[in-house]
Order: structure tokens, then sequence, then C-alpha cells
């Protein structure tokens, strides 16, 4: 990662918040869920077809539930959503990661908006050692993204307007939730996903974190 070391007379030209996808954009998940499975191959399978269920869900069903059925459709043992859930608390951080939440933290308010339960969705957010300043998850909003209620309470929780934030997604499918509320969208593309069919382009997208704070000290005019 680049030096994050940023002089205060730039720092107005950030957005005033930054909204993450958790676990894809800030979180290796895939690992995880990869072991639970027993192989990358039936990880890969078995979170494609999660996110498939969760994107295309709307409103909010228990998340844990999703992750059983996905898991039985692609045909994984009964016994691994529930290793999934016994190492949850070590989902590890993706490179860069932490270093550019620390960057961020001094001039920007910093949430994350997931797809997930209220008690999986705060134990993940703990992984990255940030006093976050709002967590939002798809149990609260009471829609699963990219329906735009999640990123919508987010906003308001921080009260912010769109045009005042941007969002670090790590899946394709955030494009069509990001675009509909008017957030300017930073694709973490770290597993080379394909992008959805219709869904709209993000303003970057990049395999790394790396040009996240670059784009961030562009957000505003410097006179803004």
């Amino acid at each position: 990662m680049q030096n994050t070391s940023t002089p205060i007379a730039t720092a107005g030209r950030y957005p005033r918040a930054v909204l993450f996808d958790l676990l894809t954009a800030l979180l290796d998940s895939w690992t995880v869920w990869n072991a639970a499975a027993g192989s990358e191959q039936m990880g890969r399978a078995w979170r494609a077809e999660y996110l498939r269920l969760t994107y295309g869900c709307g409103a909010y069903v228990p998340y844990e539930d999703l992750v059983r059925q996905a898991a039985a459709t692609v045909g994984l043992p009964a016994g691994a959503p529930q290793s999934l859930d016994d190492h949850w608390d070590e989902l590890p951080a993706w490179s860069g990661a932490t270093e550019l939440l620390q960057a961020l933290e001094p001039y920007c308010k910093l949430a994350v908006v997931t797809n997930c339960s209220r008690r999986l969705g705060q134990r993940a957010a703990e992984r990255l050692g940030i006093d976050w300043d709002v967590v939002v998850t798809s149990e609260e909003a009471g829609f699963y993204k990219p329906d735009p209620r999640p990123y919508r309470l987010a906003l308001e929780r921080l009260d912010v307007q769109p045009g005042e934030a941007a969002f670090v997604a790590g899946s394709g499918y955030d494009m069509f939730g990001t675009a509909s509320v008017g957030l300017r969208t930073y694709w973490h593309n770290r597993v080379g996903l394909a992008r959805p069919e219709g869904a709209p382009l993000a303003e970057v997208e990049l395999p790394t974190l790396d040009g996240v704070l670059p784009w961030l000290r562009g957000f505003r005019p410097a006179a803004s």
C-alpha cells in the first residue's frame, strides 16, 4: 500500500463519509468460506449461490437460513454452515484494509453496509479494529442490498447526503444499489468477479484497495 500520510491542508477534499461493503471489500471472507466447504472450488460455488440468493432476496429473511440454503443447493454437508459460523471471528482483512481505514479516520465518517445478520455483522466489523461511526446490516434495514434502503439507512444515521459520501464495494451487485441512491462507487474486485448483467459501471474498478485513497483525496474540489 502506498504512503497514506496526508497533509491537513487537503483534508477538505475528502468526502464527509465513506461507506464500505464488509465481507468482500474489506474482509477476505472467501478463505473462511472455502475452509468451511472443504475446498476452494466448493467454497466458491457456495459463495456464488449465497450471493445470488441475498442479492435477489429483497426483504430480509434470516441470513443464516440463506447460507444453509446455498450450502444445500451446491451439495455441501449439513455441517458446513456451522463450521463457517464457528470460524467467523477468524475472518482476515484484505491487505491494505486496516491501513486505509486508519488513514481515512481523521478526515471522514466511516460506515459499513453489509448483507448480514446483526450478530454476524457486528462480529465481522470488529475484525478491522476501527471505531465505526455506523454499522448497518440487512437485518436492521429490513432489506438486502442492492435494495436502496440499507444504503439510505447508513446515510441517514451518518447525517450526510449521497453526494457527500462514497462507497467501496466488494461485489458488482452493489452498483445497482449505489447507482439508485447516487453514491459514487469504487469496486474492490479482489477475486475477479464478473460484473452482473445490467449492473452500472463503478467509477473505479481495481483488484486491490491501493487506488481508494487517491480517488477519495480528489473527491471534492479543493475550494469546497
